[in-house]
C-alpha cells in the first residue's frame, strides 16, 4: 500500500499489534479473516451461514476438510478483543432460521472467534497446532474502506472530487439542494457552527439519496455520514466539502479552515484507527458485491460500482511475506470477490455474473495478481433462498427461480405480501459483460441490456430430518468459498 496512508508511528505500532498477534498464534495459530462489501452485499448473512455450517455440520461438499471427515468439531470461543463488539452470530442465525427474516445489515465494526478442530495430514502440522485453528472473524461496513483513500487527500482534493460527483449527471438532480446552498456560501467567511452543521446535513442527505435502491450508487465517502454510530452530532462529523475553493490557503478563523480541521480530523480519530487497529491486521479478505441492485438500477449504478470497487481493492496490502517478515506485516495473500445474490438467477447465468464481477475488478485485480496474491471471483448465496424450475412457453423451455418475495417487491403489476410463492423468470445476463458499460445516453449505437427483473426473496423454510433435526442452512458455493479461504490453512 503507498506509504502516504500511514505514518512512520502508525506503521510501528500496527507492526507491534501484529507481533503480539503472532506471538499468541505460537501457541494456537489463528487466522484473521476480514468480510465487507457495498450496503446490502450480504456481508451478516455470509458469516451467519459460514458459522452455521461449520458447526452443524453442514453440506459441504467441495471443502475438502470437511468432506474426507477430518474436521472433528467448530464451536464459538469467547471474542479475544474485548474492546470490539462481538458479531451477535445467535441473534442473526435465529432470524435466518425462525423467523425468516433477513438480519439487519452491518452498521459498524464487529468480530467473533470460530475455532475448528481437526485432524491435519502433516506430521510437523500436528506438532505445531495440534490440530486447532482458531478464525477470527471482522465484520465491517465496505463504505468505511472508502474512507482509507481519504487518508492520501487533503480538504482541497477531497472538496475536488466530492464536487465533481456531485456534478455528474448520475447525481446532479441529487445534489441540487446541497450545491445550491455551497453556492450562497463564501469560503472565507468567519467559521459559524449552524452553518457547518447545515452544510454536513444537506451533504449526508444527498449521499444517502444516492444509496438509496433507485440509484444504487455506491461511492459515497465519507462513510460514516451515512452511519454516525456514537459520532452522530460529533465536530468530527460536522463538515463538508467546499466547491471551487479559491486559490491559496484558508483564511484563518473563516468557515474554509473550520472545515479543513474537521476533515483532518476525521482522517486523524475515524480513518487511521480503523485502519492500523483492524484492517492492516487481516490475513485473508472476502469482498461481496451485489451487482444485480446495480444492474437493475441501470448504467450508472454499474459504473459507479465499478469506481467505488476499485477504491476498496487499491486499499488491500497484497501479498505473500516470508515468515520472519510476516511477525511485524502482514500481507493479504487471497482476496475472494463473492459475487452475492446468487439464487436470485438461474444456475445457467451463474457464469455470466461471475464475468461481469471479474470486469468490474478487472484493474484492481491486476495490482493483486502482480503483489503475488491470489485473487477469486465467485458466484454464490450464503443462504439460498429459492430453488429452480422451468416452464414451456411458445415451444420454448423458460427456466424460473421459485421463491416467496419480500412484502412489497413486486412483479409487474403485482405486489406481494411476503408470504406467497412464486416463480420469477430473472431475465438473461449479458454474455459480453461490456454491455452493461456502454452509457445508452452518450453512444447511440451502444447495444441494448437485456431486460432484467430482480426482486428480493424471503430466507427459506429449513428442512427437518426424520428425527426432527433441522438442517443447516443450504447454499450456493459457499463450500468452495471456504476451500479458498480456508482450505490450505486446515491441510
Amino acid at each position: 500500500m503507498p506509504a502516504s496512508l500511514t505514518s512512520f508511528s502508525d506503521d510501528a505500532r500496527i507492526a507491534f499489534d501484529n507481533l503480539a498477534d503472532r506471538t499468541a498464534g505460537l501457541v494456537q495459530p489463528t487466522m484473521r479473516l476480514g468480510v465487507t462489501g457495498l450496503s446490502r452485499a450480504g456481508k451478516t448473512v455470509f458469516i451467519g451461514a459460514l458459522a452455521h455450517n461449520l458447526i452443524h455440520g453442514g453440506r459441504l461438499p467441495m471443502f475438502r476438510a470437511q468432506q474426507s471427515g477430518r474436521i472433528a468439531r467448530a464451536y464459538l470461543e469467547p471474542q479475544p478483543d474485548d474492546a470490539v463488539p462481538r458479531f451477535q452470530y445467535e441473534d442473526h442465525v435465529s432470524a435466518l432460521v425462525d423467523k425468516r427474516i433477513w438480519p439487519d445489515s452491518t452498521r459498524a465494526i464487529s468480530q467473533f472467534r470460530l475455532t475448528v478442530e481437526y485432524e491435519t495430514a502433516r506430521a510437523w502440522g500436528r506438532l505445531l497446532s495440534g490440530g486447532k485453528l482458531s478464525i477470527d472473524i471482522v465484520d465491517y461496513p465496505g463504505e468505511w474502506l472508502l474512507d482509507l483513500p481519504l487518508l492520501r487527500q487533503d480538504f482541497r482534493a477531497f472538496s475536488e472530487q466530492a464536487t465533481a460527483l456531485a456534478r455528474s449527471s448520475a447525481r446532479a438532480d441529487l445534489a441540487a439542494d446541497w450545491l445550491a446552498l455551497t453556492g450562497r456560501i463564501d469560503p472565507k467567511e468567519a467559521e459559524n457552527e449552524g452553518q457547518a452543521r447545515a452544510l454536513a446535513e444537506s451533504f449526508a442527505a444527498y449521499l444517502a439519496a444516492c444509496k438509496a435502491d433507485s440509484r444504487a450508487l455506491s461511492t459515497l465517502p465519507p462513510g460514516r455520514f451515512l452511519m454516525p454510530g456514537d459520532l452522530e452530532g460529533s465536530p468530527a462529523l460536522t463538515f463538508a466539502p467546499l466547491p471551487d475553493l479559491p486559490a491559496g490557503k484558508a483564511p484563518r478563523g473563516s468557515l474554509w479552515a473550520m472545515m479543513e480541521r474537521r476533515f483532518e480530523s476525521y482522517k486523524t480519530h475515524v480513518v487511521k484507527p480503523f485502519f492500523r487497529n483492524h484492517f492492516a491486521r487481516l490475513d485473508r479478505q472476502i469482498v461481496l458485491v451485489d451487482a444485480l441492485q446495480a444492474m437493475n438500477a441501470g448504467h450508472e449504478a454499474v459504473v459507479d460500482l465499478e469506481r467505488a470497487l476499485a477504491d476498496i481493492l487499491s486499499c488491500f496490502r497484497p501479498g505473500r511475506s516470508s515468515w520472519l517478515a510476516s511477525l511485524l506485516t502482514r500481507r493479504i495473500d487471497r482476496v475472494l470477490i463473492g459475487a452475492t445474490k446468487a439464487d436470485h438467477l438461474h444456475h445457467e447465468s451463474h457464469d455470466r455474473l461471475e464475468t461481469i464481477v471479474r470486469r468490474l475488478v478487472h484493474r484492481a485485480g491486476e495490482r493483486i495478481d502482480f503483489a503475488g496474491a491470489d485473487l477469486e471471483v465467485m458466484a454464490l448465496a450464503a443462504v439460498r433462498a429459492t430453488r429452480e424450475s422451468e416452464i414451456e412457453r411458445d415451444g420454448e423451455r423458460l427456466p424460473l427461480i421459485v421463491g416467496t418475495p419480500l412484502a412489497g417487491e413486486k412483479i409487474g403489476g403485482e405486489t406481494f405480501d411476503g408470504h406467497s410463492r412464486t416463480g420469477v423468470f430473472p431475465g438473461d445476463l449479458p454474455a459480453n459483460p461490456d454491455f452493461l458499460f456502454a452509457d445508452p445516453h452518450g453512444d447511440e449505437h451502444a447495444p441494448l441490456v437485456p431486460d432484467l427483473n430482480f426482486v428480493r426473496f424471503r430466507p427459506p423454510k429449513l428442512e427437518r430430518t426424520a428425527e426432527g433435526a433441522t438442517l443447516s442452512l443450504p447454499h450456493i458455493r459457499l463450500d468452495r468459498a471456504l476451500e479458498f479461504l480456508l482450505g490450505d490453512w486446515l491441510a
